[in-house]
């Protein structure tokens, strides 16, 4: 078991459909009230790149890549178009947009992280497969040109020198989900005209 520093391909994960899953566990009472449990503290995402297949270019590329990773066994890079960068959307990423930690004056090392928010729950999701070349740092939001250097594997940043007590650290990033296929076998549709389509062709994220 391995994972490659691959990333499944472009054209045909823009048509994905998919998004984060939860587990929650429901008891309802006899009185009808219910009591909720949540299972997981953390969401895990499910895809389906199916849908991203247009053309039958498309459907060998998939299968190349399903046999490249022997099936289930080897994990990859997927780009969630939908969730991908440290900004919504529509916006630019700048170095202020995602707090990853305050400086003590000892550690060097910190964790890219991603903050969902809504009114005044939120949820902190760790970021360990950003895109090279896409992250920039920011302290006590002035950005830090040099002095730092980011796995792409692992998405720690690391500081040549350690920040000073207090002081705020932010970054922005582009990133990938670290996912495998969800499945050992490509349910393939063929027809006399062209090569035609794979019914599902599901992909799991995968948690440390």
């Amino acid at each position: 078991m391995a994972f490659h520093e691959v990333r499944f391909p472009d054209d045909i994960s823009r048509g994905a459909r998919g998004g984060p899953e939860r587990r929650t566990q429901i008891v309802e009472l006899a009185s009808g009230d219910e009591e909720r449990n949540a299972s997981w503290a953390n969401s895990r995402r499910r895809y389906d790149v199916a849908y991203g297949i247009r053309r039958a270019d498309d459907l060998a590329a998939v299968v190349a890549f399903f046999e490249a990773r022997n099936g289930r066994l080897h994990g990859f890079r997927f780009k969630d178009w939908g969730d991908h960068k440290s900004c919504l959307p529509s916006q630019t990423p700048t170095p202020t947009d995602q707090p990853i930690g305050t400086g003590d004056g000892t550690t060097t090392a910190f964790q890219l992280l991603k903050r969902y928010a809504s009114g005044a729950q939120s949820w902190t999701r760790a970021i360990t497969k950003p895109v090279a070349g896409s992250v920039r740092i920011a302290l006590a939001g002035v950005e830090q040109p040099s002095g730092w250097s980011a796995d792409t594997t692992t998405g720690l940043v690391t500081f040549a020198a350690p920040p000073a007590a207090g002081v705020a650290i932010t970054a922005s990033f582009a990133f990938d989900v670290p996912v495998r296929f969800d499945t050992d076998a490509l349910d393939v549709t063929l027809d006399l005209e062209r090569l035609g389509s794979i019914t599902s062709i599901p992909l799991l994220e995968l948690r440390r």
